[in-house]
């Protein structure tokens, strides 16, 4: 033989060709004949940090943004229990639904909290008559007073 270092033998175990023009794959690194350098044809376990492609969001169809390195799986996930726009992940996070009455007051709480006199709803904060400017029956005082 005259070239006896020429050429590479293919990584993928199925296949083993002897290749004189071996390729290289920039994700994994490993020398594949023409037929297996695709990410898919040698099942590269490192084709995510290569491999840009804008996952979707299988339950509203947005398209999930991901950061260089990291598997989409994880950003698809997070974007489903923060940011979905889906029926069941906003039943999910339906929890706090009750919002305070009290004007510039912006809190939610998970359960009504009305006052006895005005028949509003507020938040811990504002449910006493003196926190929250009751405009029921009788003038607000202090039962402590």
């Amino acid at each position: 033989m005259e070239f006896p270092d020429l050429g590479a033998h293919c990584s993928e175990p199925s296949c083993q060709r002897l290749d004189f023009l071996p390729l290289k794959c920039d994700a994994c690194s490993g020398i594949f004949c023409a037929d297996h350098v695709a990410y898919a044809q040698h099942h590269c376990g490192s084709a995510y940090q290569k491999d840009i492609q804008v996952p979707v969001c299988p339950l509203c169809n947005v398209p999930v943004p991901v950061a260089r390195g990291e598997p989409p799986d994880r950003a698809v996930g997070e974007h489903i229990d923060r940011d979905c726009r889906s029926d069941p992940a906003q039943q999910k996070r339906k929890i706090f639904t009750n919002k305070c009455e009290r004007a510039g007051c912006r809190q939610r709480e998970m359960m009504k909290l009305t006052c006895e006199r005005c028949s509003r709803n507020f938040c811990i904060k504002h449910r006493h008559p003196l926190d929250h400017d009751c405009s029921g029956e009788g003038h607000p005082t202090s039962r402590a007073g």
